[in-house]
């Protein structure tokens, strides 16, 4: 295919062997560093039909928080340009823990969110919008018209126009998304379930030691895991 039809995503994921990864992955009904789907879980009190259906959008991305939302490359840039700036810009940020996550609701969607603030997430998410930008492409008036939704702050609005993408910088909000926009008359009773299908997980603190760079091979093919970037110098990792 085309380079310029390929899309990456830079985030937070999860370890492919780490158990909010492995349940996460469970609940979506895809892994996204294999691109293995398997049939959803049993839930009590929920068919399976219904799980595929409220999992259909996030199962496409994946079990991942975004720091960076889909773009295409720059003219003249490629994907080993890239990663080879994500490698080097993973290593000037030390590891650091998330407060154990809890299940919150954001725009109607069901989502994975640290219970306090998390300002060193904040800083991070900020710094991979604003350093890694040249690697995105401009985006067409079209896509400009699309993303423009009509009900943007101000702030949301002036980060679509610079950045390419409303949700960042103060604005930034940081989650992993578990479904849809739930209907109001299921949303209470599916987040009782959500709650209980991550149970003991949940309970314990999120450790962020590395940046994920997902790919979206085609337009509408589920994003992949392509690499994982250690973050922290390497002597750092050695020594650990």
């Amino acid at each position: 295919m085309c380079a310029e039809k390929k899309r990456y995503v830079i985030s937070f994921t999860p370890p492919p062997y780490d158990a909010l990864g492995i349940v996460g992955a469970n609940w979506l009904g895809r892994n996204a560093f294999s691109n293995v789907s398997f049939e959803p879980q049993f839930i009590r009190g929920c068919g399976l039909h219904e799980i595929a259906y409220h999992t259909a959008v996030p199962r496409r991305y994946g079990f991942q928080a975004m720091l960076k939302s889909p773009f295409v490359l720059a003219e003249g840039l490629s994907e080993a340009m890239l990663l080879n700036a994500l490698m080097r810009f993973a290593t000037r940020w030390e590891p650091f823990l998330l407060s154990p996550l809890a299940v919150t609701r954001f725009r109607d969607m069901l989502t994975l969110s640290p219970l306090v603030n998390a300002p060193a997430m904040d800083a991070l998410a900020a710094s991979v919008v604003s350093d890694l930008d040249y690697f995105r492409a401009p985006m067409s008036d079209a896509e400009f018209e699309r993303r423009d939704t009509g009900d943007l702050t101000p702030t949301q609005f002036a980060n679509l126009y610079r950045w390419g993408e409303p949700d960042v910088m103060s604005a930034f909000h940081f989650h992993l998304t578990l479904t849809g926009k739930l209907p109001p008359q299921d949303a209470d009773r599916i987040e009782r379930l959500v709650r209980e299908f991550f149970g003991p997980v949940l309970l314990e603190p999120v450790e962020v030691g590395s940046l994920a760079l997902f790919v979206e091979e085609e337009p509408g093919a589920p994003f992949i895991v392509h690499s994982l970037h250690p973050m922290g110098a390497l002597p750092a990792r050695q020594t650990a």
